[in-house]
């Protein structure tokens, strides 16, 4: 028999009572890049903590979804973008669910909105016909068009959805604020609210940075896309995501014994508090796996100890138990040796690659800033030898797939150093790094 969840409001706040469940929504994994460490030296380690999502269940209710569609109308828009543009929020209105709720917001020198929130189901003919009637005209007041999506979608932040806003553009945002610091403070803000932001960017002549920072700040994907026929695909990507997540305002929680020391989180933001580490993920859609990394200094131990160098678990908001929990706490524990082979033969293969991966898409972003500022020869070498280190690996393990990204990295390099970063590389470098970091889907 079902155990059912009881939900009490109080005080116009929702209170979740804790059930035991046979099946956890969210599990917690924890590897380190070797389980044995030189005996006798300080010795530095990568905890990889992994979070994995139940699929769920045939007969579970889904958690509706709220999205606002916040759509660039500038007058670069026009031709094929705007029409790519309005025919991918068509397709998107048409994959709703009847219990979804929609909006659509577009900018210009002003903002308007075209459809407010509602749900999906109710008056699709007069949707699909605002939407028809959408066409470039003025500037581009792109700070002011996610404002405006934001409120649409707190229409229903009260209830149960899954907000999600999906902003696109093709141009630099020249009305309101416009810096890229600005646009990710207002999607942190946003996050805050559980509204979760992805960006799509068309064409060469957008902001990357501003897009990027956004979509990390507010917690959602982002996406460059220089054919604008490959907007419909991406969008309706964003929407399948939306409609299957199982588990939000996922923190990865890691706690350092007396004696490890903490270095850094490598790839994604986090929190460091003297021995206490917290990683948000965010979002976990159902038979989703994400991962964090963190490089920890372990002081010098005697050949055959074994010490934990960390204990992890995941606090999550369980969407299909309707209830705040905590995963099991799991703990990473490593062995020592004087035997040089007996170390090397202890590599997890796994934990290489993914410190390969993120080394490799950071990497990317500091060769972006030193290109930046005219200092060529410095960022090809630091893509460079990131890329040496991910073909190293990739080697030793036969990674395919970690080779084949080396060699796209160091013919990058080669670029760098001899012409600098154009529009497109520029773009491809950030959305790159952005996506290996965030573990983001592939788009098929």
């Amino acid at each position: 028999m079902m155990i059912k969840r009881i939900v009490m409001g109080i005080c116009l706040s929702m209170v979740w009572t804790y059930v035991a469940v046979s099946a956890p929504t969210i599990t917690c994994r924890v590897d380190t890049d070797r389980t044995v460490l030189p005996a006798g030296q300080e010795e530095k380690a990568v905890v990889k903590i992994t979070v994995d999502a139940a699929e769920a269940p045939p007969l579970t209710k889904r958690t509706p979804v709220n999205v606002s569609l916040v759509l660039d109308r500038s007058s670069s828009m026009g031709g094929q973008k705007i029409e790519q543009a309005r025919l991918a929020a068509l397709e998107a209105v048409r994959r709703l669910h009847p219990d979804d709720v929609v909006s659509v917001v577009t900018y210009d020198s002003v903002v308007e909105t075209m459809v407010p929130a509602q749900p999906a189901a109710r008056n699709k003919d007069w949707i699909e016909e605002q939407i028809q009637r959408i066409n470039p005209r003025g500037s581009t007041a792109l700070f002011g068009g996610v404002s405006q999506g934001a409120a649409e979608l707190r229409k229903y932040i009260e209830s149960s959805y899954n907000h999600r806003m999906i902003l696109l553009s093709d141009g630099i945002a020249n009305v309101g604020p416009s810096s890229p610091a600005e646009l990710a403070r207002l999607g942190a803000s946003l996050l805050k609210e559980q509204i979760h932001v992805s960006t799509v960017g068309i064409g060469l002549g957008y902001n990357e940075d501003l897009m990027t920072d956004l979509a990390r700040e507010g917690g959602g994907n982002t996406h460059f896309v220089e054919d604008a026929g490959d907007l419909a695909r991406i969008i309706s990507s964003e929407l399948g995501e939306a409609h299957q997540v199982v588990a939000r305002r996922v923190v990865v929680e890691v706690e350092l014994p007396d004696g490890i020391e903490p270095v850094r989180i490598i790839g994604r933001t986090g929190q460091i508090t003297k021995n206490k580490i917290e990683i948000p993920l965010h979002q976990l859609q159902g038979g989703q796996s994400r991962y964090a990394l963190v490089e920890v200094t372990v002081p010098p131990q005697s050949a055959e100890q074994k010490i934990e160098v960390a204990r992890a678990r995941v606090s999550y908001d369980d969407l299909l138990e309707q209830a705040p929990r905590q995963s099991e706490i799991i703990v990473a524990e490593v062995e020592f040796s004087v035997q040089r082979e007996v170390v090397e033969s202890s590599v997890v293969p796994d934990v290489q690659k993914e410190i390969a991966i993120n080394v490799l898409a950071e990497a990317k972003d500091e060769a972006v800033r030193l290109a930046d500022e005219g200092r060529r020869q410095e960022a090809s070498q630091v893509l460079r030898d990131a890329a040496v280190g991910a073909q190293r690996v990739g080697g030793q393990h036969n990674f395919d797939d970690l080779l084949m990204e080396a060699d796209v990295a160091v013919e990058q390099a080669e670029t760098v150093r001899e012409q600098g970063l154009d529009s497109r590389s520029r773009k491809s470098l950030r959305a790159s790094s952005y996506q290996k970091i965030m573990q983001q889907k592939e788009v098929e």
